[in-house]
């Protein structure tokens, strides 16, 4: 047996939203996600799903490259450093979401999974199908703990 993970999932909670403008609220999404750490200077993944959420509710399906020129220009908006931006970069952060379910691809184009809003994307994606599957495996690890002391209390 291996020790890589068939799926993982990182989970934060933060303190209720208020007053946040639109880029923070996306920036606690990915912090709260685990896409994001805490003190990551490169944030650029705020970015790209910011452009996908944007192009989601104009029905939008963007390539990498308009992505990269979209956040490209966000980032200019916000005074924030344009590091991260090359293409190599986008595309590695796009594919980070996919993994996540957050996205999907098809042909050279990205949108939001299902062209859905995020908060149904997470609990149709992570709360009802991710989570429950990690949540009873590690209860098989818990009965298969439990099974290998009963056996070795009986054998006493």
């Amino acid at each position: 047996m291996k020790d890589l993970p068939l799926s993982e999932i990182t989970l934060r909670k933060y303190e209720r939203p208020a007053g946040l403008e639109k880029r923070e609220l996306v920036r606690k999404i990915c912090l709260s996600l685990g896409l994001l750490q805490l003190g990551d200077s490169r944030d650029v993944i705020v970015d790209i799903l910011l452009v996908l959420i944007d192009a989601n509710k104009k029905k939008e399906k963007i390539s990498s490259e308009e992505v990269g020129k979209r956040v490209d220009k966000i980032r200019k908006e916000y005074s924030l450093d344009v590091k991260g931006i090359a293409e190599s970069n986008i595309r590695r952060q796009l594919k980070r979401l996919i993994d996540r379910m957050l996205i999907e691809r098809i042909g050279n184009n990205y949108h939001l999974t299902e062209q859905l809003e995020l908060r149904e994307i997470f609990e149709n994606n992570i709360e009802k199908f991710v989570i429950p599957q990690i949540i009873e495996r590690v209860k098989d690890y818990l009965i298969a703990l439990e099974d290998d002391v009963e056996k070795d209390n009986s054998q006493k």
